[in-house]
C-alpha cells in the first residue's frame, strides 16, 4: 500500500526542482567566472616542468573520482530526494554527496593551472557557494520530509564524510536517464583540459597577457 502522505506534491516536485536548477546554474557561473579569472593567470612553476605536470595529472584524477563520485550518488538518490530520505551508500556518510564530488572535479579544474594554490582557490570557491544552496535545500526538505530527515541532519554531517557510518543501503529504482544527465554534466569539469592547454600555449605566445602568478 502506498503512503500518500510521502508522495511529493506537484509544488514540491516543482520546489525542488529550482533548487536543482539553482545548483546547474551556481556550477556554471563558477567554473564561468574561475576560467576567466584564470586567463591572466600562471603558475609560478613553469609548464613542462616536473612539478607542473604532476599538478595537472593529479587534477585529472581529482576530476574522474568526482565524475564518478556523482554517478555513484545518482544511483542512490535519482528520482528520491523529496519524496523520502536517502541514507545508503555514499549519502549514509555525507548528506550531500553530489556537491561533494562536484568540489572535488572543481579541485581537478584549478590543477590544471599547474598550481597548488588553484586546487584550494577552485575547492573552497566551489564549496563556498554551494553551501548557500545545501542551507536552503535543508530548509526545504525539512518543511516536506519531517521528522526522518531531522533524525537523518542529526546523524550524518553535511559535508564532509564520515567513513565509519557507511552502509550499503538500496539504491532504488535504477533511472538511466538521470544517470546520463548527471554524467553529461559531469563531464563540463573535462572541459578545463584541453582549455587550460590553450590557455598555456596563448599566455607563452603573448597573445594572452600574465597579470598575476600563482604558487
Amino acid at each position: 500500500m502506498v503512503d500518500e502522505t510521502k508522495i511529493p506534491t506537484d509544488n514540491q516536485i516543482e520546489g525542488l526542482g529550482g533548487y536543482q536548477y539553482m545548483r546547474r546554474i551556481v556550477l556554471a557561473v563558477l567554473i564561468v567566472v574561475l576560467f576567466a579569472a584564470l586567463l591572466f593567470g600562471q603558475s609560478t612553476f613553469p609548464p613542462e616542468t616536473p612539478v607542473h605536470e604532476t599538478i595537472e595529472m593529479f587534477g585529472v584524477l581529482l576530476i574522474f573520482l568526482g565524475i564518478v563520485g556523482r554517478l555513484w550518488s545518482t544511483l542512490y538518490i535519482g528520482g528520491r530526494k523529496s519524496s523520502e530520505v536517502v541514507t545508503g551508500g555514499p549519502y549514509s556518510i555525507t548528506r550531500n554527496p553530489l556537491y561533494l564530488f562536484s568540489t572535488v572535479a572543481a579541485a581537478g579544474v584549478g590543477a590544471q593551472i599547474g598550481s597548488f594554490s588553484g586546487i584550494i582557490l577552485f575547492a573552497v570557491l566551489c564549496a563556498g557557494a554551494f553551501h548557500i544552496v545545501i542551507l536552503r535545500e535543508e530548509r526545504y526538505l525539512k518543511e516536506v520530509l519531517g521528522a526522518p530527515y531531522k533524525a537523518y541532519l542529526a546523524r550524518v554531517p553535511r559535508f564532509f564524510p564520515k567513513l565509519s557510518l557507511y552502509q550499503e543501503g538500496d539504491t532504488g529504482s535504477f533511472k538511466p536517464r538521470l544517470l546520463l544527465n548527471t554524467l553529461l554534466d559531469g563531464l563540463v569539469f573535462l572541459v578545463a583540459l584541453p582549455a587550460f592547454e590553450l590557455i598555456d600555449g596563448a599566455q607563452q605566445s603573448g597573445v594572452l597577457p600574465v597579470w598575476f602568478t600563482l604558487p
